[in-house]
């Protein structure tokens, strides 16, 4: 009589626990816990330095080939190397911007909030929301969420500026609108700048850092009563002596820097990013950073930043902090 063998079980193992997880829609932590939670931020963009005499005569050239009317917009974005448009740095979007004499480019409002810095021209203006601002080389403009703006040109020769933009975010949190006037132009009446909210002359920001001692300043541009200027993108300049530097730094905001004025270099983590007037750089998440100038005249920096948003969400922090005073109970 032949006695019947029972079938030998299959041991099971985790790759065969992985296997099956195929159609089920689900994923094992454990697998990516070391990716999800890394022992120190990992920031997809990377230093990296914008020339802008390599920039300009392109930017020119779509001035002449590219109608405002065609464009809307008429801008050389500055997406980061490692990324694509519209990311500048992993929260900031950053482009320079181009209106031609006798241009408008359209008033449209829209969710982002924008800071725009003056680089070069003049005649220029912007008009956010019935207030019709004169454009001067070195002033923080901001265009607040959802007012109506336009910008034009009077007189000869470009006007340039750069923007700053919290667009990345949108790719997060999809509640972006955009809506057109149903004119070119919003009806604006022209307003001091030394008396709008809205505008920073340069001019002021200038004399307060010349002001402060050492060899080494920097001044957040703020509203009125001490705030910041919009919830997720804020703003300083930094003043930096004659053969001089900074400070290292390293926190968990990113930034943009534009050269005003002056000549030098940053070290950026692993890089050196060489930059002279009217370049335009990056700095990521956590990488430490120090500025020198490398001139016998002083260099000023103008920066745009999230560190509004990063510290409002309770996400800010430097190299240097107590991180026990970061224990939320």
């Amino acid at each position: 009589m032949t006695q019947s063998v029972a079938p030998t079980q299959a041991k099971d193992t985790a790759e065969q626990l992985i296997a099956d997880l195929d159609g089920t829609d689900t994923l094992p932590l454990w697998v990516q816990m070391a990716k999800l939670n890394p022992p120190e931020p990992n920031p997809r963009c990377i230093p990296y330095v914008w020339k802008y005499d390599r920039i300009r005569p392109n930017l020119i050239r779509a001035g002449e080939l590219i109608s405002e009317k065609a464009a809307e917009r008429r801008v050389l974005m500055l997406p980061n190397p490692a990324r694509e448009a519209p990311f500048t740095t992993d929260t900031i979007y950053a482009g320079l911007q181009l209106v031609m004499p006798n241009e408008t480019a359209p008033a449209h409002r829209h969710v982002a909030f924008a800071m725009r810095f003056i680089i070069e021209g003049s005649g220029g203006f912007t008009a956010v929301h019935g207030r019709r601002i004169k454009m001067q080389r070195g002033d923080v403009i901001l265009t607040p969420r959802w007012n109506y703006h336009d910008h034009g040109k009077d007189g000869s020769g470009p006007m340039i500026w750069l923007d700053g933009l919290d667009l990345p975010n949108f790719r997060h949190f999809p509640v972006h609108f955009l809506e057109h006037f149903k004119d070119p132009r919003y009806p604006a009446e022209d307003v001091d700048t030394s008396e709008s909210p809205i505008v920073f002359p340069w001019s002021g920001m200038k004399a307060k850092l010349d002001a402060e001692s050492g060899s080494w300043a920097a001044l957040r541009y703020l509203k009125r009563d001490g705030s910041e200027v919009s919830l997720t993108l804020g703003g300083s300049a930094e003043r930096l002596d004659a053969n001089s530097n900074s400070p290292v730094r390293r926190e968990t905001s990113s930034c943009v820097y534009h050269v005003i004025e002056g000549s030098g270099y940053s070290n950026v983590g692993d890089k050196k990013l060489e930059w002279t007037k009217g370049d335009t750089f990056c700095v990521p998440t956590w990488a430490a950073y120090e500025h020198f100038n490398t001139t016998d005249s002083t260099t000023y920096l103008y920066r745009f930043d999230d560190q509004p948003m990063i510290k409002s969400l309770g996400f800010y922090r430097t190299q240097d902090m107590d991180i026990e005073a970061l224990v939320d109970l």
